[in-house]
């Protein structure tokens, strides 16, 4: 997967973790309240190779819930046409963090594997529903699945309903078929526009409930605009008309945080911040900021100067 989409996604797990209790439950129909403590583990492990150097790999995420008991789990995301590959590197982690993680009392080993599953950002023909391992010992044979997330078959209401905002940064894939209807088709780049718009909105309004912090906001946001700079990347009209809207959100959130502050210069720092960023015209940055558009322009020719 490309970096930017697994940087994306290990920011929004280790940066917003309680994000994480909704879609474990989600995946795996646990019970969690959102209240559970969350430990993470090491990303990087090494796989021991036969004949070859043992070789780092590293996890998208790995970490224990504590509920009323104690679970690991491992998530990784995944945006590649399967292959098998991914199931085979999948299971070397797996059994490295069990490994990683074993117990050996009078000569017996005891290994936990944890609950493993994949957030898969594009659907093709040939992504399956689950992967499943089948372990055969000489003692026996041990089988189980290992569940799929298919990030594009959730709606904004489904993601907003069920409370997987973990999802919003991706939610970008679902349209990436019509990038180029979108890129020269302004009504339908319009359309695409309310639907940000929108979640821009419902993000607010969260907020404001308390159901999320000004962080949480932010990362989302900000994640959200650089997967849409990447995925988008051959496509114009897209990277302005939605990738600019989020980095206008930015801008307004980090003027409200200053304005909040309370400080007698929160305002004129709040406009010189985005006239220093340069990506709002003066009217737009006079609305943020609380300030007079004349005051604006002023403080735009002192920063010339």
């Amino acid at each position: 997967m490309g970096n930017i989409y697994d940087g994306a996604f290990r920011t929004i797990v280790n940066d917003c973790r309680q994000m994480l209790i909704p879609v474990i439950n989600e995946i795996f129909g646990e019970g969690y309240t959102g209240n559970e403590k969350i430990e993470f583990h090491p990303n990087e492990h090494f796989i021991d190779q036969q004949d070859a150097v043992n070789q780092e790999r590293i996890t998208d995420t790995n970490f224990i819930i504590y509920g009323k008991k104690k679970k690991k789990y491992h998530l990784e995301c995944e945006s590649s046409l399967p292959d098998g590959r991914m199931t085979i590197r999948l299971f070397e982690y797996d059994a490295q963090i069990a490994l990683d993680e074993g117990e050996v009392v009078h000569e017996t080993l005891t290994v936990t594997f944890p609950n493993t599953a994949v957030l898969y950002l594009r659907n093709y023909k040939k992504t399956p529903d689950k992967m499943q391992y089948v372990i055969k010992t000489p003692g026996g044979s041990v089988e189980y699945d290992v569940p799929i997330m298919k990030i594009q078959e959730y709606s904004l209401e489904d993601i907003f309903s069920k409370n997987l905002l973990l999802l919003i940064p991706f939610y970008i894939f679902s349209h990436e078929k019509d990038f180029k209807v979108y890129n020269s088709n302004e009504q339908r780049l319009e359309e695409l526009r309310a639907e940000y718009q929108d979640i821009l909105r419902r993000l607010d309004e969260l907020e404001q409930e308390g159901m999320i912090g000004a962080f949480d906001k932010r990362t989302i946001i900000e994640l959200s605009r650089d997967v849409i700079k990447e995925i988008a990347k051959k496509y114009e009209n897209v990277q302005k008309g939605i990738g600019e809207m989020m980095s206008g959100a930015l801008i307004e959130t980090e003027a409200r945080t200053i304005l909040n502050k309370g400080k007698a210069e929160g305002r004129k720092e709040a406009a010189l911040r985005m006239l220093q960023d340069g990506e709002l015209p003066m009217d737009k940055i006079a609305k943020y900021s609380g300030l007079d558009i004349t005051e604006v322009e002023l403080l735009a020719g002192i920063q010339m100067v």
